[in-house]
This record gives structure tokens, sequence and C-alpha cells, in this order.
């Protein structure tokens, strides 16, 4: 699935690398995820808005229908948005980040901060195991973020 890249992987956002997994803090929630935390989606979100991404606060299966903000791919590049699920359904979906190289950057529960794995390490996982896909984002912002802030 990945497509033909550069070897090296985007870097994680150094000021998102100590937020904690919140279950309860979920998009359209207000307040800094740097102070409150977030669930997967928040932070998949703050880490390609971080790269100049637009994206609105969607759930999982509000982004998987969205057409606005994302679209649907089969090859995977960096800042793509991956879907996985212990099933094939997007309600309630784990989303991360493709980074590149073979990683994504996410946030789990059972981890409690972000982490870098690559697709072999969700697929050993039963409650990862089925990648559902992927999305891309398509609209860029003027100037990519420079804080966590609201984030």
């Amino acid at each position: 699935m990945p497509s033909n890249e550069a070897s090296e992987p985007l870097a994680m956002p150094a000021a998102l690398s100590a937020v904690r997994y919140v279950a309860r803090s979920v998009p359209g929630c207000a307040g800094s995820i740097a102070l409150h935390g977030a669930n997967c989606q928040r932070f998949a979100y703050a880490v390609i808005r971080h790269y100049g991404c637009e994206i609105a606060d969607f759930r999982s299966s509000e982004l998987w229908a969205d057409e606005v903000f994302t679209q649907h791919v089969n090859e995977i590049e960096p800042l793509d948005l991956l879907f996985f699920h212990r099933e094939a359904e997007t309600y309630g979906a784990h989303v991360g980040v493709y980074m590149g190289a073979g990683l994504v950057a996410h946030l789990a529960k059972h981890v409690g901060t972000p982490t870098l794995w690559t697709l072999a390490d969700f697929a050993a996982r039963p409650e990862y195991a089925n990648l559902i896909g992927a999305k891309r984002p398509i609209r860029r912002a003027a100037q990519p973020s420079k804080t966590v802030g609201s984030v």
C-alpha cells in the first residue's frame, strides 16, 4: 500500500511528543491537547495541522465520509490518515498519520503517549488488525502551525 517515497520519515512534532491519551478529549473539545490530552483523532489532526494541512474536527466515521478536506487513496504517502479497527467498520476506528518509511504516528490508550508503529505492528494486534483504508488531506493552510496552542 505505501507508494514509492523518500526513505526518511517525517519527524513527530516535538510539541506533540508528550500528549497524553484522554478518551474524552475528542474532536471539537475546547482546550489545548498539550494540557488536556487527546484521543487518537485529535492527535492525528494536530500532527497534520502542524504540517500545514486543514481538517475539520471529525470523528472517525465522519472523516471517512468527508470529501471537502480529504480524499480516499489506495497508495499511501506521508500525512495520509490511516484507519485501523478490529473489523471493517469506520465507526470507532483508530486513526493514525502515515509519516513515511513504513511508520505511522498515533496515540493509543494502551500506550498512553504518541508513538510510531509500523503497519506490521498494527496488523499484529487484534484491535488494529484491519487496515480499513486511507484518506489524504487535500487542503493546505497558508502557514504550517508552529505551536500546539489550542490544538
